[in-house]
């Protein structure tokens, strides 16, 4: 049975804050949740768990040492050894494997053009196959249909020693989990029980935080309004002792006199203290409330002057749509410039090619969000951000906040984290009013405050919406009209 312990870490990029600070845990046997904020340091806890990176301090012990520990990334772009070693393999294991999972092991040869959700079945399939005594799981449910995910559950319970689930799907969590450790703000807590008895805890702590804020917030208030009167008895103080000194004649020197002009100096001298103290008294109480983070939400000043298109249809397109020799749908599609359309179906039935076909006849004003995002798009993104003019980056950065980034962090990083890139490249359509948003499963890599955000945003949204997602409770909150696309592939004739 291998075990995991984890004592001092301590790791950070460059010279900037640690990501993961001192953070000290033990996993045993078992399945554990690993939850928190896009950018708190997850994905990179599972880097330095298996050896791609290495701490600044504190050590990763294994038990046994020679224990193997697996991972299962979140992006689907490319191959990697374990595919490849499946691709390899024609023993029983693999094809039950495969089987299990339907993943499409003989066809590993055309995977550019397998849809995500099958190549996320693949890539299960192989890092189950390679036997691992620790297995480090990705947010797997990206690009999952619901039956991959039911059939995930049974591969979690398959795991034959520790498992750390890296999940935005509360239902899987649950369904899979016993501890659940929450990574914020370069620290760990774990949590016994699932992810829904942990949330409970968490919550509690939210509730006091806000509260305190709010205490602290209006403590500061005060403060400030007490500097104010302090500032305006001062300021009166020495208009008094002014006009005093202009009164007094210049033979005017008796003991009397210079007596009473000493006491109201020092009565001056004692209020310019007051004021003092005031003002680091203000001071102190902004900081104190300052240091507590509030979430945001997207105000309705950022969508104030939208226009929708000019046009009462933003994409349309009709035929065949077809992949190779194969057919995959047929028939006419339309979306209107205030249509909500979700557009559901298994993996692998062409959504997303039908989304692409669509685009074709769509304009600049169009957003579209494919399922994967590449390290170079994050990068791109934050770019053209810097470049755009001073209003719109405003703008922008408004819905980031909304959706949960700091946007003074975001701009000073180099490489924004999956979860990340999907809210910026977002908050381009949403800030820089787009007349349609085209979301294929918007929801992979965010995590489970960030969905929240997410549903608020589309809900506010005054555009069209073509929504792909497996999330069948941001469809039904966020769309009014339903688009599925069935199994019915076939081959064309010659």
């Amino acid at each position: 049975m291998a075990t995991v312990s984890i004592t001092g870490l301590v790791f950070a990029y460059a010279e900037a804050t640690p990501i993961l600070d001192h953070v000290t845990f033990h996993l045993e046997r078992g399945a554990t949740a690993l939850v928190g904020p896009n950018g708190a340091g997850k994905t990179t806890l599972l880097r330095l768990l298996t050896g791609e990176l290495r701490p600044q301090a504190g050590r990763i012990e294994l038990s046994p040492r020679d224990a193997r520990v697996v991972v299962c990334p979140q992006t689907v772009e490319r191959e990697d050894g374990l595919v490849e070693a499946l691709a390899s393999r024609d023993d029983g294991e693999a094809r039950r494997l495969c089987a299990l999972l339907s993943a499409p092991r003989d066809e590993l040869g055309r995977w550019s053009t397998l849809s995500p959700g099958e190549r996320k079945r693949l890539q299960l399939a192989a890092a189950l196959l390679a036997e691992p005594d620790v297995l480090l799981l990705d947010e797997p449910q990206n690009h999952l249909d619901r039956d991959a995910r039911a059939v995930l559950e049974a591969v979690i319970g398959e795991a034959r020693g520790s498992v750390i689930l890296v999940s935005h799907d509360r239902a899987l969590l649950d369904a899979c989990t016993s501890r659940t450790v929450r990574l914020e703000r370069g620290r760990v807590r774990a949590f016994p029980g699932p992810f829904s008895e942990a949330a409970a805890h968490f919550r509690a702590e939210d509730d006091a935080r806000a509260f305190e804020r709010e205490t602290l917030v209006a403590a500061a208030k005060k403060a400030k309004r007490a500097l104010v009167d302090a500032r305006r008895t001062h300021a009166a103080a020495e208009r008094s002792l002014s006009r005093g000194q202009r009164m007094k004649g210049p033979r005017d020197s008796d003991a009397r006199s210079v007596s009473a002009q000493m006491r109201a100096e020092r009565a001056e001298g004692h209020l310019g203290r007051a004021v003092a103290g005031r003002k680091v008294e203000a001071e102190r109480a902004e900081a104190r409330a300052a240091a507590i983070e509030v979430e945001k939400s997207l105000g309705g000043s950022v969508m104030l002057g939208y226009a929708p298109s000019p046009r009462p249809w933003v994409l349309s397109w009709s035929g065949t749509l077809r992949v190779g020799d194969r057919v995959l749908t047929e028939g006419s599609y339309r979306l209107a410039r205030d249509g909500r359309v979700w557009l559901s179906g298994p993996n692998g039935v062409g959504k997303s090619s039908l989304l692409r076909a669509m685009l074709a006849s769509g304009s600049d004003r169009v957003l579209h969000l494919p399922q994967t995002l590449g390290e170079a798009d994050g990068r791109a993104y934050l770019a053209r951000l810097r470049a755009l003019p001073r209003d719109q980056r405003g703008r922008v950065l408004q819905c980031v906040a909304a959706l949960g980034v700091d946007p003074a962090r975001l701009l000073t990083s180099e490489d924004p984290s999956p979860g990340e890139a999907r809210k910026l490249a977002l908050s381009f359509g949403l800030g820089l009013h787009a007349w349609a948003l085209v979301l294929d499963e918007p929801e992979n890599h965010l995590d489970l405050p960030s969905i929240e955000r997410l549903e608020a945003a589309l809900r506010a949204f005054p555009g069209a919406l073509l929504l792909v997602t497996h999330d069948e409770q941001l469809a039904t909150r966020c769309t009014t009209e339903r688009w599925e696309l069935v199994e019915e592939r076939r081959t064309m004739g010659p």
